[in-house]
């Protein structure tokens, strides 16, 4: 498959494994990106639980625009579902976003990749913008308290690292015959197992990138090298 061009930000959220064949924290607490203030609450919002991961900022929301199309989990966006897009929290997270400017909540499942607009920590569907009143003003002061993950979080990441996927197999000897095939050529190549219900797959992958552009390029050497490549968040 010829290797696609680079692609506008807001068109690129539910890139999240970027396929080249035909073919998961720093609490950051009343503060946003660099260069951006966060304006005080207008309303009392319930105390933080103990030990509960937390993260405020702007939120902002998206709706007809992408309605319908794949988001970053696979998942079918729906705007009139509750779900949103945030940068780093798992896939599959479901988080409790509280308007502090009014003090209405709603919880919400991570299902897609973003928002890419500089100090904005969370994209909202249609639905879960309504239900905060926000959709008027388009954007809002928000906290988001972590309920449950699929994978133990300790703080919210700043942003997230990438690998490149190269094969996945059920028997070790063909996953080490890629390994020390593609080691020939790149550096950097490891085999790490993952335990699914019934069978043990041998995954080899390729580095860790802390840029998704570097794990691009690095994806593109390999495929103009004949191998199939998936880039990977780690």
């Amino acid at each position: 498959m010829t290797f696609p061009g680079a692609l506008p930000p807001r068109l690129r959220r539910s890139d999240s494994e970027f396929r080249y064949t035909s073919a998961p924290y720093v609490v950051l607490l009343f503060s946003l990106v660099i260069g951006c203030s966060v304006p005080p609450s207008n309303v009392r919002v319930p105390p933080l639980p103990e030990g509960r991961v937390s993260q405020v900022g702007i939120a902002s929301w998206y709706g007809p625009g992408f309605h319908g199309k794949a988001t970053a989990s696979g998942d079918v966006y729906d705007q009139n579902e509750l779900t949103a897009a945030h940068q780093t929290l798992p896939l599959g997270t479901r988080v409790m976003v509280t308007n502090m400017e009014n003090g209405s909540a709603t919880e919400v499942a991570i299902t897609d990749r973003g928002p890419f607009a500089k100090g904005r920590i969370i994209d909202l569907s249609y639905a879960a913008a309504q239900a905060l009143s926000m959709t008027g003003p388009g954007t809002a002061l928000v906290r988001i308290d972590v309920i449950d993950s699929p994978i133990p979080i300790q703080t919210v990441r700043a942003s997230l690292d990438y690998t490149l996927q190269l094969g996945s197999f059920s028997q070790l000897e063909n996953a080490r015959q890629l390994r020390d095939r593609v080691a020939k050529s790149f550096s950097d190549v490891t085999i790490a197992p993952l335990q699914s219900k019934d069978t043990t797959y041998y995954r080899v992958s390729l580095g860790t990138f802390s840029s998704r552009a570097d794990a691009e390029e690095r994806a593109r050497q390999l495929t103009q090298a004949g191998y199939s490549v998936i880039i990977m968040e780690k």
